[in-house]
């Protein structure tokens, strides 16, 4: 893996043709437009375009205008089609330089060079972010904001072509990571795809659950299978063409759950004293959790802070309540470095957590308790 090799090159971007206007396309577009590129939108599902134009994403491409070519295309389409897509594109001069937003490289890379495409004006891409809704109506601008966008240029495409993708994901809001298309599906097979299949078991086992079960369900549940509600068909796609780097990382998901779930059934023949030793596997697979959890990147990157303080704070479910929460906190000098919310099922409010600096716990509670917020610090 490599850090961005394009900073020195900085072309503008005034065109941009997105081919494929699902929930990445139509985000991609909606990023852009904010920015005050101009967009065109191409996609066989006619019903999909007009959406992704009526929410402001830009204006539908004349498929039959002899236009000048667009700065870049943007080809937002599955992995299986993708190939023949960059083919059909190059072939009708639709752009200067082309990229692509699939989660998987090597198999769309392989297809690319045996279909003939022209590999010096193509440069594959990834944007880090996503949803487990899908179609345009799910997409948002600011969907990529702080993500990674892995750029895997094939060596063919010279220093421009690179940099101006890279220009197009900062102008997403994300950070260009440049890597080759192996070392990119390993890693997404680690982070992503492999993730996505453990979510799924988890959830696939909530089917044997009675509604008293369901009741109980608390946020750990719901933030453990929140991407399995994903389109089964779109993720055998994906998981198809990365199948190898995550069969790998689900063997070792396997043997970890296998070793922990036999650990806990001797547990009820040990004899005294031996239930100490039959617990090591669990130990061991929790404490390896814990490490493996905490090495993830925050909002800072990979350095290391201080631990934060979690404010809980009791809001209504209603328009407008977090902006109205966060400017008592500006006014207070305080700045909210991350929240999360738990709905409560069958009433309308929440709680929203407010992690902040330990120093900052103090003024957040007096400003939000005098503003009338219910602060529950230290519970």
């Amino acid at each position: 893996m490599g850090t961005d090799e394009t900073a020195d090159h900085r072309p503008s971007l005034g065109r941009v043709a997105v081919v494929g206007t699902g929930l990445i396309g139509t985000s991609i577009a909606l990023a852009l437009r904010a920015r005050g590129v101009e967009v065109l939108l191409s996609d066989p599902d006619a019903a999909s375009v007009r959406l992704a134009r009526d929410l402001g994403a830009g204006q539908v491409l004349d498929e039959s205008a002899q236009d000048r070519p667009v700065d870049i295309a943007v080809i937002a389409a599955p992995p299986a089609v993708i190939p023949a897509v960059l083919r059909g594109a190059q072939d009708r001069g639709l752009a200067h330089v082309y990229t692509d937003v699939a989660s998987v490289k090597a198999s769309v890379l392989a297809e690319a060079e045996r279909l003939g495409c022209d590999m010096a004006t193509f440069v594959p891409g990834h944007p880090m972010g996503g949803r487990e809704k899908h179609g345009p109506g799910a997409a948002r601008a600011d969907l990529f904001l702080g993500r990674s966008w892995a750029l895997c240029p094939t060596g063919k495409a010279g220093p421009e072509t690179v940099a101006a993708v890279a220009e197009l994901a900062r102008l997403c809001g994300a950070d260009p990571l440049v890597l080759e298309a192996e070392a990119h599906d390993r890693a997404v097979a680690l982070v992503s795809h492999a993730p996505h299949v453990a979510s799924s078991a988890v959830a696939a086992r909530l089917l044997s659950g009675d509604d008293t079960a369901l009741t109980l369900a608390g946020q750990g549940v719901r933030d453990v299978t929140r991407v399995a509600g994903g389109d089964p068909a779109m993720w055998t796609e994906i998981l198809t063409h990365n199948a190898v780097p995550v069969a790998d990382v689900l063997h070792g998901m396997a043997a970890d759950l296998v070793a922990t779930a036999d650990a806990l059934h001797a547990l009820a023949q040990a004899g005294e004293g031996g239930a100490d030793r039959a617990l090591e596997p669990v130990r061991d697979l929790l404490a390896r959790g814990r490490s493996g959890q905490e090495r993830l990147p925050g909002k800072h990157g990979g350095v290391k802070l201080p631990d934060y303080t979690v404010v809980p704070v009791v809001i209504p479910d209603e328009p407008g309540v977090l902006g109205r929460m966060f400017a008592v906190a500006a006014e207070a000098g305080v700045n909210i470095e991350d929240v999360r919310i738990e709905h409560t099922p069958g009433l309308p409010l929440g709680v929203a957590q407010l992690f902040v600096l330990p120093a900052a716990v103090d003024p957040l509670v007096r400003a939000l308790s005098d503003d009338g917020w219910s602060v529950h610090a230290g519970a």
